[in-house]
């Protein structure tokens, strides 16, 4: 019997959905176990080519040197052929190492890379899912999986609960995203928006708690047509909801990982970020807006920060709803 392989993905939850097509390509081979945070874990612990999840509260309970070394201890009794160093920190690599996990593989720039046994070209040409399968996945050939999720019983049942209170009915519906983690990521006009998509269509909002505001602003432009979904399901049952939509409307964040997973048409609009970081959308019909050619100061940063260093944010004001309402049509047709 094959012994297990071990990936380690303690980054944000897009980046946990994007290791998935790894995940699949391991599993091919023999049992796989991650580690990965509480948040993550969450999104993979339906997942069919995961066998176990490893919940790593690395900012809680199990911060700090003690903990690294307790998980460590737990980890050095499973024997691992490999790890898999999707996220690469110092503190990952510590983590295999002190695993006593032979085989230790990661991108050559990572902060972690002088405990790897083996560093792979980190590829800034490609998606970030398509790098994170080729920690694995050498021969060219091999054609990258698209990210991948299961949703539970308990999801698709939330999600069934849920709709049936839309003021929409049974009538086909679009989700907007509007939230994200970095606030100039988070494009302002989605209220604005609803004013130019089709009329067919009812429209979910969906995010987390911290999400409410912006929601509040959406179904107050139209109330008989809204229906707010922010905080109120489990990160798988919301991969649900969106694999049911018509369409999302997303900034880059979470949910555009989601759509991926889903196959939901997705359009992707980036402000201070751009998709040749490798973090666009991969639903097989999806469409990205962004700020036209020639605006110097775009990207300002990896992330997007929290405000605009030049206080103007018009890599997202200058975007109009109707560009994205544009953007949003040829993914509705048939």
């Amino acid at each position: 019997m094959a012994r297990a392989a071990l990936v380690i993905q303690t980054s944000f939850l897009g980046d946990v959905v994007l290791t998935t097509p790894l995940l699949t390509h391991l599993a091919a081979r023999g049992p796989v176990d991650v580690v990965t945070t509480p948040a993550g874990g969450a999104l993979l612990e339906s997942h069919p080519a995961v066998r176990r999840v490893i919940r790593y509260d690395k900012r809680g309970a199990q911060q700090g040197v003690s903990g690294l070394r307790t998980l460590a201890a737990s980890l050095r009794h499973e024997q691992y052929e490999a790890a898999y160093l999707a996220q690469g920190s110092w503190r990952s690599a510590a983590l295999a190492w002190l695993a006593h996990i032979p085989v230790r593989v990661g991108f050559d720039t990572s902060a972690g890379r002088l405990l790897y046994t083996e560093q792979v070209v980190y590829r800034t040409d490609w998606h970030h899912a398509e790098r994170l399968h080729r920690l694995a996945a050498r021969d060219p050939h091999i054609r990258t999986p698209a990210p991948s999720l299961l949703s539970r019983d308990e999801d698709r049942a939330a999600v069934t609960a849920l709709l049936a209170t839309a003021p929409f009915g049974r009538a086909p519906f679009i989700v907007l995203a509007p939230g994200s983690v970095w606030a100039t990521k988070r494009w302002p006009f989605y209220a604005e928006l609803l004013a130019s998509l089709p009329a067919a269509y009812g429209i979910v909002v969906a995010g987390g708690t911290g999400d409410r505001e912006l929601a509040a602003a959406i179904v107050a432009a139209a109330p008989d047509r809204v229906l707010d979904a922010t905080g109120t399901l489990a990160l798988l049952a919301s991969a649900e909801l969106i694999g049911r939509a018509a369409a999302v409307i997303t900034n880059d964040s979470l949910p555009q990982h989601l759509a991926s997973a889903m196959a939901t048409p997705t359009v992707t609009v980036f402000g201070p970020t751009l998709p040749a970081f490798g973090f666009g959308p991969l639903a097989p019909r999806h469409a990205i807006v962004e700020h036209a050619p020639g605006l110097e100061c775009r990207p300002c940063s990896a992330h997007g920060p929290q405000r605009c260093p030049r206080a103007h944010f018009r890599c997202m004001r200058d975007i109009i709803p109707v560009t994205v309402a544009a953007a949003l049509q040829p993914l509705l047709s048939d």
